[in-house]
């Protein structure tokens, strides 16, 4: 096996889970199959109880596991199926650590960090790193182990310590170090500046790991004088300097590191020059040069919780960016704080009210995706209340489903007090209600998690034709609680369809509003399964109909053409 392992230095946020993807994207255009890793030093055991303003959003893998968002842009750039394990984190090493020495593993042994922390922290590389991610059978031939935080946090300290016993006990050509740093330039002297990086590849020189390669993050190119600075003080060849400056959108990483010839260094290095192509990247070059030549946009409204952070809500981001480019339009995204629509908004901030009503008015489509708490669900269940008044696509995901189920019974059915019993546990009406296989008592992967089937009860609804008229699909969930089985007729009877249910036939999946022209909930969330060139069939749905394509895509699906 040979291991890349991505670095960060200076600051984080620096992008090195893009530059871990890209990386991946450059050698796996080279003809070699690839795995990836995400180290966590936080000691969660993962991130499934973590705030979405914590760390960004909880990504969903097909197993359950709840990880961190840079294993979605992994899924997502290198077409792949990651695992759990796939997403190591300290609180997941000491756990297994202490689990094997209260059952008297070690052997009446002092249990310390050297060697037992690291020796497990190899363990569960060398072991997760064969894993076969890519549909083929066999490990992958190179792994890209992407280290979180910066060099020097007191929290990594095991990890580097491991990372340096695994670059020693696999060889030199089985290694590859690639040091992610910040090239500043201070306002006032215009200079770029290479001191930050000198210093943070000295403190990982001291901890044992000498970089083979410098990925400089900068707004602008780096000047040849800072190269010079850089390759003379850091000890890195000028040829494995790589400058990943701001480009106009991620797809033109992967592009920007093989005209550095990335790639080159990194296979010289791990001693695999003789076996790759030169890089394949044809389909990169066209998706990013079709988003940079796309003229028209469409105005999305995303009604949510954490819109003060874009991150908590990066997959859907990217969902719809998918959807968008299939359709030859740029997503215009209005974030809309769900409060801020709420009558209560009307008078404490009142500017905010107005301003939030507007930008939902004057917005093609209305989209509201998961979240948790009672916080904002009022201002949710008007902006589900004025989509389907207004005939305005609207997409509901997760919790966005339930806003519309109880939106719907208060209005159309009049139980003014329809709620979820996780909002009002003594609601006359209980439209939601908590699932009988969940916790109360532990939050930690409790949840209906993973991968589930869905059967379509009709060809003739909407979602199914966007899904090809398959009679199923096997979406990814995360949630607490579903939609009370004992209300469903009562609902259907309204005309509210029920058109997607789960193997039991009892578990509300999917809903449409068929006298609408796209009024869909799913309880799953599409969002962890779209791919740059393979748009989730759900958001192409909600940015078709909002541009007023829906109708002519799926005559032309059922038409063969």
């Amino acid at each position: 096996m040979k291991y890349v392992l991505i670095t960060g230095g200076v600051v984080s946020g620096l992008g090195k889970g893009v530059t871990a993807s890209s990386i991946g994207v450059v050698l796996k255009a080279c003809g070699l199959r690839v795995t990836s890793i995400k180290i966590d030093p936080y000691l969660n055991i993962d991130a499934g109880t973590m705030s979405p303003f914590e760390h960004g959003e909880v990504f969903v893998l097909d197993d359950g596991g709840e990880v961190d968002l840079d294993l979605g842009n992994y899924e997502r750039f290198l077409d792949v199926t990651l695992t759990k394990d796939n997403n190591i984190t300290t609180g997941k090493i000491y756990q297994s650590v202490l689990e094997k020495e209260r059952k008297g593993d070690y052997l009446g042994k002092t249990v310390q960090v050297v060697p037992h922390i690291t020796d497990a922290i190899k363990d569960w590389i060398e072991s997760v790193a064969v894993i076969p991610v890519d549909g083929k059978e066999g490990p992958a031939d190179v792994c890209v182990i992407e280290l979180g935080g910066t060099v020097g946090d007191i929290e990594s300290m095991p990890f580097i310590e491991a990372l340096r016993q695994l670059s020693f006990s696999v060889g030199s050509d089985n290694f590859c170090l690639i040091h992610v740093s910040l090239i500043p330039v201070l306002g006032v002297v215009g200079e770029q500046k290479t001191k930050p990086t000198q210093h943070s590849v000295r403190e990982l020189r001291a901890l044992g790991l000498t970089p083979h390669l410098l990925a400089c993050r900068s707004a602008e190119p780096l000047l040849q004088n800072t190269k010079d600075k850089l390759t003379q003080f850091c000890h890195v060849p000028i040829d494995n300097i790589l400058n990943i400056h701001d480009v106009p959108n991620i797809w033109h990483i992967p592009l920007l590191l093989r005209n550095q010839n990335a790639h080159h260094s990194i296979l010289k290095q791990l001693d695999l020059i003789s076996i790759a192509m030169p890089p394949d990247l044809r389909s990169w070059t066209k998706m990013a040069e079709t988003y940079d030549n796309i003229t028209d946009s469409v105005r999305i409204a995303m009604v949510g919780k954490y819109v003060g952070l874009t991150d908590s809500y990066l997959s859907v981001i990217k969902a719809l960016l998918h959807a968008c480019i299939a359709c030859s339009v740029r997503p215009s995204i209005d974030w809309i704080a769900a409060s801020d629509l709420e009558d209560e908004s009307a008078n404490s901030a009142p500017k905010a009210y107005a301003e939030a009503w507007e930008t939902l008015r004057s917005a093609a489509c209305v989209l509201v995706p998961g979240g948790f708490g009672e916080r904002s669900v009022r201002g949710m269940v008007l902006a589900a209340k004025y989509a389907r008044e207004n005939n305005v696509p609207y997409l509901g995901i997760c919790l966005g489903m339930q806003i519309a189920v109880i939106e719907f019974a208060r209005s159309v059915l009049g139980w003014e007090r329809a709620n979820s019993m996780e909002f009002d546990a003594q609601t006359p009406n209980p439209v939601v209600i908590f699932m009988p296989e969940g916790s109360r008592t532990h939050m930690g992967s409790t949840m209906r998690l993973g991968s589930r089937r869905t059967l379509f009860q009709t060809p003739d609804s909407i979602t199914s034709k966007l899904y090809h008229n398959s009679e199923h699909v096997d979406e990814r969930h995360r949630h607490r609680y579903e939609v009370n089985p004992d209300v469903i007729g009562t609902l259907e009877e309204a005309g509210l369809k029920f058109v997607g249910r789960d193997e039991s036939g009892k578990r509300m999946e999917i809903l449409e509003l068929p006298s609408h022209p796209f009024y869909v909930g799913v309880q799953f969330h599409p969002e962890f399964k779209s791919r740059p060139a393979k748009p989730s069939a759900l958001f192409l749905g909600l940015i078709l109909a909002a541009t007023g394509k829906l109708e002519a895509h799926i005559s032309g699906y059922e038409n063969g053409s």
